[in-house]
């Protein structure tokens, strides 16, 4: 059996680089999927500011919801406040982690409410450089979102009630991998001309093996133990550190 590859796109905002996104857009359905949607829905860091907001962006998104794109919420600000790793420690800053349970569940709350109110419904979890932590897990759960795209595997997996759908450790393994599903990340803004004709490398040669997220939704996932989620927290912890010796 052949890997399968589902996509997600991280940073969608009305002020994005709109450009980019419609490059990776045409990828999609040149391919014949849909993405899951990262939006941060009140977003406040510059950094993710690249042109003037499209006062028609929730029309847009209501459009790609209808094509069959997924939908996640994507943090609330995009504020790094904290210096935790949390649950996940790909890296060393938070929107979420090590923020008091109360807060965390009010900032969720607010941005939950804020797509609802647009027609957007994201039942699923994206948190801002991969941090959370256990009082985000409970907020979340107390707020009827169950499903988190985050994690290392072959397959999604349920653990403490909730439903990760993990992404890619390294790429280039990942899409070479015989079995099981990953997740292709897709950050549009800081793509680069050289970015995007890898991109169209990756599609024209792996394009038969992508499915749209929706269907990636649709797997049953299997349960995990503690021992499999240490493993995975040691695994993301030696990615950091890896990366961070190459800087």
């Amino acid at each position: 059996m052949s890997r399968k590859i589902a996509v997600r796109m991280d940073d969608i905002t009305p002020d994005m680089n709109w450009e980019n996104f419609r490059f990776f857009q045409e990828l999609f359905e040149k391919a014949g999927i849909t993405p899951l949607l990262g939006i941060v829905p009140d977003n406040q860091d510059e950094e993710l500011c690249c042109e003037k907001p499209r006062e028609d962006f929730y029309e847009v998104m209501r459009g790609l919801k209808e094509k069959g794109c997924c939908f996640a919420l994507h943090g609330c600000h995009h504020l790094y406040t904290t210096k935790k790793s949390g649950l996940f420690p790909l890296n060393t800053s938070s929107e979420f982690a090590g923020v008091p349970y109360e807060k965390q569940k009010e900032m969720l709350a607010f941005g939950k409410k804020k797509l609802e109110e647009q027609g957007i419904a994201a039942d699923i979890f994206m948190a801002p450089s991969h941090s959370y932590d256990n009082n985000t897990l409970r907020a979340l759960k107390e707020l009827g979102i169950t499903k988190i795209t985050d994690g290392f595997g072959k397959e999604p997996y349920t653990y403490g009630g909730m439903t990760f759908y993990p992404i890619s450790f390294w790429l280039g393994c990942s899409l070479k991998q015989r079995n099981g599903v990953t997740t292709l990340l897709i950050h549009a803004n800081t793509v680069t001309e050289a970015d995007k004709e890898r991109y169209r490398k990756i599609f024209e040669e792996y394009g038969k093996n992508m499915i749209s997220y929706s269907e990636y939704l649709e797997r049953t996932p299997v349960k995990r133990m503690l021992p499999g989620r240490i493993g995975e927290y040691l695994l993301a912890k030696g990615k950091n550190l890896l990366r961070r010796i190459r800087r």
